[in-house]
């Protein structure tokens, strides 16, 4: 599930280091320079809080990304090392933009390789002119595209992830999740299983949020904002089944593309009955709805938390151990991925029990 309003695409993976011999030789230097840009402008949280020109806000957003980082480390026992210990001011809203594409009438995303990190349904970049150069291109090819821009991403710990200045517009929650998303993205990861990394992460991160505000006296988050972004997650998740089994049809382009706006057509309308119904007050989709919608912007949708359940399962079988924890989710990650998915997918059906 896509942060409302925020992150419409999921977090960039381990660029830099991990291009693969087919990526092109052009697309490999941007990216190691984009790397290297954030690794050389790189300065230690400790020295920028102490700086007489940095901006107070600044200072105290900094003061607590370190609290949440010894949290991370001493409660959820994510790696200790170097991550999310030093600050990179940008001169752009995001470090990334990534390009999702499929084609006109599949709801497939076109893959890309990378030797570690696998096959992700998108392609990154450091600069917003390439990323929509790039979608461009392989709009002129045929193919629905969409960029989403990224506050943040996660290099696997091939390098210290820095805090970045993308991410101080956050919220207090926001900001220590995040972090805990992204050390558990260093802690596990499966090659060419996006949905299994995702929903990982994302379950430290709300349950490490849980804990987080617990240990700080503060009460449980509202749950208001998740119900709601669950529930249109669904929705989205819905236009794509739909839209799938349409392009599965066998019927001529043109009828398919009729089909297409069609369905689209009447998933706005629902939304805004739906909105209107459960949710009058509360706008966060609407800006989203109403822009144009294909079917590469419905990619990102339902990446974040396919399996979160079957985590959140996990770790009460572990007693709420994080450690135990670990060790299940370690076996699960060993297993080939029909295995592993029909092992998920148990325990979703049971409740908790394999």
């Amino acid at each position: 599930m896509p942060p409302s309003g925020k992150i419409l695409g999921p977090i960039a993976l381990a660029m830099g280091l991990m291009l693969s011999a087919c990526s092109t030789v052009g697309y490999y230097a941007h990216v190691a320079e984009g790397q290297g840009e954030l690794v050389l402008h790189r300065r230690d949280v400790a020295k920028v809080v102490d700086d007489p020109a940095t901006d107070p806000a600044v200072k105290q957003r900094l003061a607590l990304a370190q609290q949440a980082r010894r949290f991370a480390t001493t409660d959820l026992k994510l790696p200790d090392n170097r991550s999310y210990t030093s600050y990179v001011q940008l001169d752009r809203p995001y470090v990334v933009w990534n390009v999702f594409a499929t084609p006109r009438y599949s709801v497939e995303p076109v893959t890309h390789c990378f030797l570690f990190a696998g096959c992700v349904a998108y392609r990154g970049y450091f600069s917003h002119d390439k990323a929509w150069r790039e979608a461009a291109r392989l709009e002129g090819q045929g193919d629905d595209t969409y960029v989403g821009g990224v506050p943040a991403y996660s290099t696997l710990g091939w390098f210290a992830d820095s805090i970045l200045s993308s991410m101080m517009h956050w919220d207090d929650d926001e900001l220590a999740s995040t972090i805990f998303h992204e050390l558990a993205h260093q802690l596990i990861y499966v090659k060419d299983d996006s949905a299994f990394n995702e929903s990982f992460a994302t379950f430290v991160q709300e349950e490490g949020l849980r804990q987080w505000r617990q240990s700080r006296g503060m009460p449980p988050q509202d749950q208001h904002g998740k119900a709601m972004d669950d529930a249109f997650t669904q929705r989205v998740l819905d236009l794509r089944e739909r839209l799938k089994a349409l392009y599965a049809s066998g019927i001529d382009d043109a009828a398919m593309e009729a089909g297409k706006q069609r369905e689209i057509a009447q998933f706005r309308t629902q939304y805004a009955q739906w909105r209107a119904q459960e949710w009058p007050n509360d706008h966060r989709y609407d800006a989203w709805v109403a822009a144009p919608i294909n079917n590469a912007r419905l990619l990102p949708f339902g990446l974040y938390d396919r399996w979160t359940p079957a985590f959140a399962a996990l770790f009460k079988q572990a007693e709420g151990q994080w450690p135990a924890f670990y060790a299940s989710v370690r076996a699960l990650a060993r297993m080939p991925q029909a295995q592993r998915e029909q092992n998920l997918q148990q325990w979703l059906a049971a409740g908790g029990l394999p």
